[in-house]
């Protein structure tokens, strides 16, 4: 499976994203810098790690959304490429308007870094079909800015799409997000943006593995279109 990881200044979980996609892959993942205009050729993968971009200026994942290489991402999206963003990426995703919605500050107003308890609402997709549908797993969130906000008919339309991928599971919603909403899903199904990293849960000595079978899902997909 061929990857890239978008490296915009600020951004500080890529490391933890570029060990997640060796371990399921054996390869190593492209590191492009956001002033590139033009990704690799014959990708299966495109990643927006985590961190603060541009330091969060404006909104969160504003600026990135507006980097040269973005204009590249939105293309393969729409090409079909999946693409997956994670936390500040997951933000930069909505904020390009490849995700609707918006990432607001959290309701407490303060940073929170902790361990949630994630429910996957749909295990259909190319990024999650090796979890069982509604399976709860431990996943760690990091964020300021995670509390997922959009219109009810927009809402009413991810739940009614199957777009709802993750969901906050048994009171432990660290941030206000409507709905409970973790993750969601763009219309054609190859864009996945969620505030939880589940690059940081691939390894026992991370204490779990439960975010392993999200890039196992991803590179078993891309390895069937391969075949």
């Amino acid at each position: 499976m061929k990857s890239a990881v978008i490296l915009f200044p600020g951004t500080n979980r890529e490391r933890d994203m570029i060990a997640a996609l060796k371990k399921v892959t054996d390869a190593e993942p492209a590191i492009v810098w956001h002033a590139k205009t033009a990704l690799p050729d014959g990708l299966d993968l495109i990643v927006l790690p985590g961190g603060f971009s541009y330091g969060d200026y404006l909104r969160a994942g504003a600026i990135s959304a507006r980097s040269p290489i973005m204009r590249d991402v939105v293309h393969r999206a729409e090409a079909g490429v999946p693409v997956l963003g994670v936390c500040n990426g997951f933000q930069a995703l909505c904020e390009a308007g490849l995700l609707p919605g918006v990432l607001m500050r959290n309701a407490s107003l303060k940073f929170v870094c902790r361990e949630v308890r994630l429910e996957i609402v749909n295990a259909q997709t190319a990024f999650t079909h090796l979890y069982r549908p509604s399976q709860v797993i431990r996943c760690p969130v990091a964020h300021h800015d995670g509390n997922y906000f959009a219109d009810e008919a927009t809402l009413d339309r991810l739940e009614a799409e199957s777009r709802v991928v993750f969901r906050y599971a048994q009171g432990s919603n660290p941030n206000g997000s409507q709905r409970d909403i973790a993750g969601i899903i763009n219309e054609a199904g190859n864009v996945l943006g969620m505030m939880p990293h589940p690059e940081d849960l691939t390894d026992p000595l991370h204490g779990s593995t439960d975010g392993l079978a999200l890039f196992q899902s991803i590179a078993t997909t891309a390895q069937e279109k391969a075949a």
